[in-house]
């Protein structure tokens, strides 16, 4: 898949705070950490020019952030029914767009184990991951803008049994078929490309898996 253009400020910002935060998390020198915080405060002031959002909100986020800076870690999982349909849910935010289940890792779990739990949760069925599709990052896969880096994980799975049930995350659970997606889907966590690249591992699971 090509690399999607983002805003070089967002870029910039972005590796502002991943400087920050790693060097807030090894300094031991009080004016080293004035300088680190100095520069996160100005990857803040960059973001709220640029983007509109409150500065204050901004460096209140970044704040939360510790620890050597890392991408974040997203997993989705791709069921498949015996009709090869692919399972999705539609979320309770982002407007009620369709997705499919998955979201952030979780501690304590290994990604597959976060793919099947998160689809449990969320559309009611039992799965068993079989396969990683997929390790992308999300920006270069044209996702929405973020100010965080984020890997996403893709995760064949096979479906063991369970029924449609939604959640407090979602509203909807549904099937669809090869080439009919619902056409509101939530961008900021899957893409069109990515779910028809799911259907090419289902029909040659000899694919390797994808990446970058």
């Amino acid at each position: 898949m090509s690399e999607a253009p983002e805003p070089q400020w967002l870029a910039w910002s972005r590796e502002l705070l991943a400087i920050a935060q790693t060097g807030l998390a090894f300094t031991g020198d009080a004016y080293d950490r004035e300088r680190y915080e100095a520069v996160r405060d100005v990857a803040a002031r960059i973001l709220g020019a640029q983007s509109g959002a409150d500065p204050q909100r901004i460096a209140g986020l970044f704040r939360d952030e510790q620890g050597y800076a890392t991408p974040k870690l997203d997993v989705r999982a791709a069921v498949f029914d015996a009709r090869g349909r692919i399972l999705m849910v539609r979320e309770a935010v982002d407007a009620g767009r369709w997705t499919l289940p998955g979201g952030w890792a979780d501690v304590n779990h290994t990604p597959a184990q976060n793919a099947e739990k998160e689809t449990l949760e969320e559309s009611g069925y039992r799965v068993r991951a079989r396969k990683l599709a997929a390790a992308w990052d999300r920006t270069r896969q044209g996702h929405p803008p973020s100010v965080f880096a984020c890997t996403k994980l893709f995760f064949i799975c096979d479906l063991l049994g369970g029924e449609a049930r939604t959640s407090l995350e979602t509203t909807e659970v549904a099937w669809f078929g090869r080439g009919a997606l619902p056409p509101d889907l939530s961008l900021g966590r899957v893409l069109p490309s990515q779910i028809e690249r799911m259907f090419e591992h289902l029909s040659d699971p000899s694919l390797p898996t994808d990446y970058d």
